[in-house]
């Protein structure tokens, strides 16, 4: 391997990456630039530029890439119906290939032979980034210190810091690993990992408890244009904001708390908590839609894909031919997914309470019991008939057999 003369880290300004960047310093004699990207961290990221630069970085790049997150990522994703196990909205797996797409282009601006990450070697975050690297960059070198360097604990690591004098901002220790973003919450470690345990009420971060939330439940109205959500409550908003709004009335009403037993890639088990209120919302308003607005083969068709896209996701392929190839399907199956989805938000549950579509597919004539039914019901005698021909010839030729 040549030299390695400078590198873009992926920096978050905690005491993880702080410390590398003094780290990959030393071992490398090389130069460090860092890369920050807002994607919603719910924190100011002000003090980010001082913070690097006083801890030895040659330059400080932050990104504001919010909107290219819900546009890019989320939307795609959204529209899929990609949830993973049937549960996990996917927040911080769809940040990763859009961070690593910000590290290799300042890589490549910065003339860097070499980007570099905190993920530690038992997690998701590890492949998602490296894999997208190597799709975007087949020769970009990748450092991984949590793999690889001396330090095998926080405390550890505080005394690295201290030794070299790395500014620090020492709180009082939260147990929890958290991460955010505009789509999500992803909380772990410490008491979580008791998984016949109620998690602390102090664990979660942005929603309410169901206990106090309000009392009276909330309406509201989702409007989709082409399985986009475009409008809150009758007035048009731009996707960021609307998750933005969509977060602050769910977490108010206890929606979005995800308790989850996960399959990492990797191929443990680990108990994640999530908390996604937008995301758990917009999700079930789209799916209420698509029943409206799909015919029945193409919705459970799309169900498999949901199943598929969301698999991609987590396993760190977005940039992968199949993933990209399934955009292609979802992208038609929503030509008619618009409409108005009316939810009632109360204490922790989200409910459909109406649905209106200029493109429904439900005719009140067809399914009414009423008189103004319009249904021929004795034509389903001769579709019966028909249906269960493959059935019948089976069991016909099957008895015969059985006899012989």
């Amino acid at each position: 391997m040549s030299k390695i003369k400078k590198i873009v880290l992926a920096y978050s300004g905690g005491l993880d990456t702080s410390v590398i960047l003094n780290w990959l310093k030393e071992k490398y004699g090389a130069e460090v630039v860092t890369y920050t990207a807002n994607l919603g961290q719910g924190k100011p990221l002000d003090s980010i530029e001082n913070k690097a630069k006083s801890t030895g970085a040659s330059k400080v790049y932050i990104e504001d890439l919010r909107k290219e997150f819900c546009l890019n990522y989320v939307l795609p994703a959204l529209k899929a119906g990609a949830v993973y196990e049937g549960k996990y909205p996917l927040a911080t797996a769809l940040a990763r290939p859009l961070i690593t797409k910000g590290l290799i282009e300042t890589a490549k601006k910065e003339k860097a032979e070499a980007i570099a990450h905190g993920c530690s070697g038992k997690g998701n975050d590890q492949v998602r980034f490296e894999v997208t690297a190597k799709a975007l960059n087949p020769e970009i070198t990748i450092l991984a210190p949590l793999r690889e360097w001396e330090l095998n604990s926080r405390e550890e690591e505080v005394r690295y810091a201290k030794e070299h004098n790395i500014p620090l901002e020492i709180k009082e220790e939260s147990p929890y690993s958290i991460d955010r973003n505009l789509w999500g919450v992803s909380i772990e470690c410490g008491p979580l990992e008791d998984i016949g345990q109620e998690p602390p009420p102090e664990s979660y971060q942005i929603t309410s408890s169901p206990q106090d939330a309000p009392k009276e439940p909330t309406y509201i109205n989702i409007t989709f244009r082409e399985g986009v959500p475009c409008r809150f409550n009758g007035k048009e908003y731009k996707l960021v904001s609307l998750i933005e709004k969509l977060n602050l009335v769910g977490g108010k009403n206890a929606v979005g708390r995800i308790d989850l037993i996960e399959n990492r890639l990797i191929g443990i088990k680990s108990r994640e908590i999530y908390e996604a209120p937008a995301a758990v919302i917009l999700h079930y308003a789209h799916r209420e839609l698509e029943r409206l607005t799909l015919d029945k083969d193409t919705f459970r068709f799309k169900e498999i894909v949901a199943q598929k896209y969301s698999e991609l996701v987590y396993d760190g392929l977005w940039h992968s031919p199949l993933r990209q190839a399934l955009d292609g399907f979802v992208n038609q199956t929503q030509r008619f997914v618009s409409g108005e989805v009316k939810l009632k938000l109360y204490k922790g549950n989200c409910t459909v309470v109406g649905r209106k579509s200029p493109y429904s597919l439900y005719e009140k004539k067809l399914a009414t019991y009423s008189e103004e039914d319009t249904f021929d019901q004795k034509a389903s005698q001769g579709f019966i008939h028909i249906w269960s021909l493959p059935l019948r010839t089976i069991s016909k030729t099957q008895r015969r057999e059985e006899k012989k």
